[in-house]
C-alpha cells in the first residue's frame, strides 16, 4: 500500500455533481484514499511525503469507459483494403488483426496503451479485448501489464461466433477464468465484466450459454450496441426485433452492464436502455471515424440513460475524445449550443459511476473518501477560473495543457512528466515496433 503523501498548495477542480474550484488547498492521501481536503496552511505540521501542485490544477483522474487494448499494432497499418463500409472495416481491418494476435502481442500492445494513458492522467480504463488465435491466457497477459502499469483496468474477452464454436467456446472459458480469477485475487486495481462482441456475431445459443455463466457468476456484461445499421438489420433477420430488445431478452443489460455506441437506438430502445440501469458508453472518433453515425446522447441523458464516454483505442487521451463528442453533438443537433452538459456530464459524472459500479469505489471527486486517482496539469488560466466556467476551461484550455503527474490510488505513476513506473519505456516501445511487425507482415 503507498504511503500518506501530501499534494499541497494547487488549485483543485472537483466535478462530482457540479464543477467546485479550491485555489491553495492541499489533499492528504492515506491508505490509498483522499483523507482530508484543507487550505495548504493547515497541514504546516504535515511530517510526511509532500508534492508541490504550486502553479497546477489538480483534477480527478480521467476514467476511460470503452477502449480496446490490444489495437495499439494497428498504428501505422497500410495493409487493410480500403472499406466501404462498417462491415468492410471489421473484415478488412479489425478481424484480421486480432485473429493474428499472439499472447505477447496481447501483453506488449496493452503496455503500450496503458503508459500512454498514464501520460495522459487516465487512471482506469475498460478494456474490451480480442484474439481469437490466442484466446487462453490472454486476459492474464493483458492483466500483467495492468499491473506493471499501476493503472485500475477492468478486463473481458468478446466473445463471437464469426471464428466458430470452439473459439467461442474458449472466449466463454477465458471469461470464466478471469472473472473467478479477479473475484478470489483481483485487489482494488482489477475486475473484470463478462465480454461479448455484438449481436450480430451472436447466435442465440452462445448468448444464452453466456448469460448463463454470467448470471452464475453475479457480473454484468460488455458489448457493442447497435454500433451501425447492420447490427439492428442483422437483429431483426435473426429474431424479429432490435438489437436491445433482443440482449435484454437474453438478461444480457442491466445495472451490471456496458452496452458500448449504441448508436442506431430507437426512442423506444432508449427508454429500455433508461428501464434496465444499462450504462451506454459513447465513442465519438471511432464513429465519426467509421462514418456510422452519432449517438444521440442529448436524448439518452434527457431520459434517464447513464451515459459514460470511451475511446475505443482512438486515443488515451480523454480530453480529446470530450471534444470531439461536443462538436459531433452540435453537429448531430444542427445546435451548437447544446451537448455541453451531457458531454461533460459523460466525461466526469458518468464515467465515475460506470467505475463506481465496477470497482466499488468513489471516483470522480476530490472529496474526503474517495479513492486517491488524480492528475495534475501544467495549467495556469490565463481568464479567470470559477466553478460557473470551469468546465469551459476543461475542454477549451486544460485540453491543451500537459498532465505532470498521474496518482492512482495514491501511488505517483508518472511525476513531473516522469514515469514512476519499473518499466523501460524505450526497451518497451522496441519490442513493441518488433512484435508489430512481425504482426504485420503474418496478416
Amino acid at each position: 500500500m503507498p504511503s500518506a503523501l501530501l499534494i499541497e498548495d494547487g488549485t483543485l477542480l472537483s466535478t462530482g455533481g457540479t464543477a467546485s474550484v479550491r485555489r491553495g488547498h492541499s489533499v492528504l492521501i492515506e491508505d490509498g484514499f483522499i483523507t482530508r481536503v484543507a487550505p495548504g496552511a493547515e497541514f504546516a505540521g504535515y511530517k510526511g511525503r509532500r508534492l508541490s501542485a504550486a502553479g497546477k490544477l489538480v483534477v480527478p483522474g480521467f476514467v476511460n469507459g470503452h477502449t480496446h487494448l490490444y489495437s495499439t499494432f494497428a498504428r501505422g497499418l497500410s495493409k487493410a483494403r480500403p472499406s466501404r463500409d462498417f462491415m468492410g472495416v471489421l473484415r478488412n481491418l479489425w478481424w484480421r488483426l486480432d485473429s493474428a494476435l499472439t499472447t505477447e502481442d496481447c501483453y506488449q500492445s496493452a503496455l503500450v496503451a496503458l503508459i500512454d494513458s498514464v501520460r495522459h492522467g487516465t487512471t482506469t480504463v475498460i478494456d474490451h479485448h480480442a484474439s481469437p488465435g490466442a484466446v487462453g491466457g490472454s486476459l492474464d497477459a493483458v492483466a500483467r501489464a495492468v499491473g506493471e502499469s499501476g493503472l485500475r483496468a477492468c478486463l473481458c474477452y468478446e466473445v463471437s461466433d464469426r471464428d466458430g464454436a470452439k473459439v467461442a467456446q474458449a472466449g466463454l472459458a477465458e471469461n470464466v477464468h478471469f472473472i473467478r480469477r479477479c473475484q478470489a485475487h483481483g485487489g482494488p486495481n482489477l475486475r473484470a465484466l463478462f465480454g461479448l462482441h455484438a449481436s450480430f456475431t451472436l447466435s442465440d445459443r452462445t448468448l444464452e450459454d453466456a448469460a448463463g455463466l454470467g448470471h452464475a457468476l453475479e457480473v454484468g456484461f460488455h458489448i457493442h450496441a447497435a454500433e451501425a445499421k447492420a447490427d439492428q438489420q442483422a437483429a431483426r433477420r435473426r429474431s424479429r426485433t432490435g438489437v436491445i430488445d433482443r440482449l435484454t431478452r437474453f438478461g444480457v443489460l442491466g445495472r451490471r452492464s456496458i452496452a458500448a455506441h449504441c448508436v442506431h437506438v430507437s426512442p423506444r430502445e432508449i427508454a429500455s436502455l433508461a428501464e434496465t440501469g444499462t450504462a451506454v458508453v459513447h465513442n465519438p472518433q471511432s464513429n465519426l471515424n467509421n462514418a456510422v453515425g452519432i449517438a444521440r446522447v442529448v436524448e439518452m441523458v434527457r431520459r434517464g440513460v447513464l451515459v459514460g464516454l470511451g475511446t475505443d483505442a482512438m486515443t488515451a487521451n480523454m480530453l480529446e475524445e470530450a471534444r470531439a463528442a461536443l462538436w459531433a453533438q452540435h453537429h448531430a443537433n444542427a445546435n451548437p449550443s447544446c451537448g455541453f452538459g451531457e458531454v461533460t456530464g459523460a466525461l466526469f459524472g458518468g464515467n465515475a459511476r460506470i467505475a463506481g459500479r465496477i470497482f466499488g469505489l468513489r471516483v470522480g471527486e476530490i472529496r474526503q473518501g474517495c479513492a486517491a486517482d488524480l492528475a495534475i496539469f501544467d495549467y495556469d488560466p490565463p481568464t479567470p477560473l470559477t466553478d460557473g466556467n470551469a468546465l469551459g476551461h476543461v475542454l477549451f484550455g486544460l485540453s491543451q495543457a500537459q498532465v505532470d503527474t498521474t496518482i492512482v490510488g495514491g501511488r505517483v505513476l508518472m511525476e513531473r512528466r516522469q514515469l514512476k513506473l519499473d518499466i523501460d519505456e524505450a526497451r518497451v516501445i522496441a519490442r513493441a515496433r518488433e512484435l508489430a511487425r512481425k504482426l504485420w507482415q503474418r496478416m
